[in-house]
């Protein structure tokens, strides 16, 4: 087995950004239980939480007995984030932590433990070049597969059209989700049903832009 990868200590403003729990040379893929880090009935992950956690709040809201966990890679977005939900009384249920998810995901567990897993508006990057870098891909979506309880939702959105064909087709292909939106076959929802929305998502409303909302279930 490889040695683990030695975490430095960040420094700077937000270095006390919240981080999970450092792995050690013997720990085993899936074995950090999201139970661990926050307490509820149900487990809901959001990857990208962003400045504000404006979902993560909202939603602990509307979902008052489930357990929220952000994964964000900025350090003073989920310093501030996680703030942000201590301050509102959320502490104990919903918490963001500063971590990639594309090196985050393989560490969680348990497997088809998650209710819910949520993107929003994720790949700020325009160009074709860009495109490897999205984060949706076959890694992102065999790790959420793995964390989904069977019929567990994914639930991504976006308010870029040609976005919103691609994250359709690339999970639409993938053996482990079925298209769950309005019509059969389609992944595509006209509102948002989960009682919460990001911030991105409320200044499209009020922006009059549209917003693509696809469901997708585990199979």
């Amino acid at each position: 087995m490889s040695e683990p990868t030695e975490r430095r200590p960040p420094r700077g403003p937000y270095a006390d950004a919240p981080r999970l729990p450092p792995a050690d040379r013997d720990e085993v893929p899936g074995s950090l239980d999201l139970r661990s880090l926050v307490t509820g009935a149900e487990l809901e992950l959001e990857i990208g939480p962003g400045p504000k956690a404006g979902f993560l709040l909202e939603r602990a809201t509307s979902a008052p007995t489930s357990a929220l966990v952000g994964l964000e890679i900025r350090r003073k977005w989920a310093a501030v984030s996680d703030g942000k939900l201590a301050k509102a009384g959320h502490g104990r249920r919903a918490r963001v932590f500063c971590e990639d998810a594309r090196e985050a995901l393989p560490r969680l567990g348990p497997a088809g433990g998650v209710a819910r897993v949520f993107l929003h508006f994720p790949d700020p990057w325009w160009k074709k070049r860009h495109h490897k870098r999205l984060v949706l891909g076959d890694v992102f979506l065999d790790e959420v597969a793995r964390l989904l309880a069977p019929r567990g939702v994914l639930y991504i959105q976006t308010d870029v059209e040609e976005r919103a064909d691609l994250y359709e087709e690339v999970t639409s292909s993938h053996p482990a989700f079925l298209p769950a939106g309005d019509v059969p076959g389609s992944a595509r929802v006209a509102e948002n049903p989960y009682g919460a929305r990001s911030p991105r998502e409320h200044r499209a409303i009020e922006d009059g832009l549209p917003v693509y909302r696809m469901r997708f279930t585990r199979r």
